[in-house]
């Protein structure tokens, strides 16, 4: 849990210090302090893979990817329908297009469109972009085992925080385009 002030980046790409006093849509969600609606989805989701930031995508793509969760890229990701609302609720509430984001999250979610077709984010057009130089070779070692592995190279992408200078790829280093 995450107290007190800590670094969001603004809208022009500088990283602003951020005051919880603010109103909760003026924030990113990943740094806000636990609410027991985040809780759920890190157990819920976080489960499986990285609990993915809500703002990197669109209402429509979390509501196309909640209403398919039965078949959720390959795997059964059913939930208690209690559990299923909440969920959805929270992936709505903080979606990008409901709210103030920074920068990369509003292009990250812009490029998945508004219509809930691209619902995997290392499939939106500007995740692509970004990592188009990084070789297969480090993606298919063990460490990474997929480009949709954020926390793999990473380190602060638990807290929102994805900044190229916090790249470290396995076996390999530090990222520097």
């Amino acid at each position: 849990m995450l107290l007190g002030a800590a670094y969001l980046m603004a809208d022009d790409d500088r990283y602003e210090k951020a005051d919880f006093r603010q109103p909760a849509q003026q924030r990113s969600v990943s740094q806000l302090p636990d609410s027991p609606q985040q809780q759920s989805y890190i157990k819920e989701c976080g489960s499986c893979h990285m609990a993915y930031q809500p703002e990197f995508l669109p209402k429509n793509a979390w509501k196309t990817m909640m209403n398919g969760l039965d078949d959720h890229f390959g795997v059964d990701a059913t939930l208690a329908a209690q559990d299923e609302k909440i969920l959805a609720s929270y992936l709505q509430e903080n979606a990008a297009d409901s709210k103030r984001v920074g920068k990369h999250f509003k292009m990250m979610a812009a490029s998945a469109g508004t219509d809930g077709k691209i619902i995997r984010i290392s499939d939106t057009p500007y995740f692509k972009r970004e990592h188009r130089g990084i070789p297969q070779k480090f993606v298919d070692q063990k460490e990474v085992k997929s480009i949709a592995n954020c926390n793999a190279c990473h380190q602060s992408a638990a807290k929102g925080d994805y900044r190229e200078r916090g790249i470290f790829i396995p076996n390999y280093g530090r990222w520097d385009d």
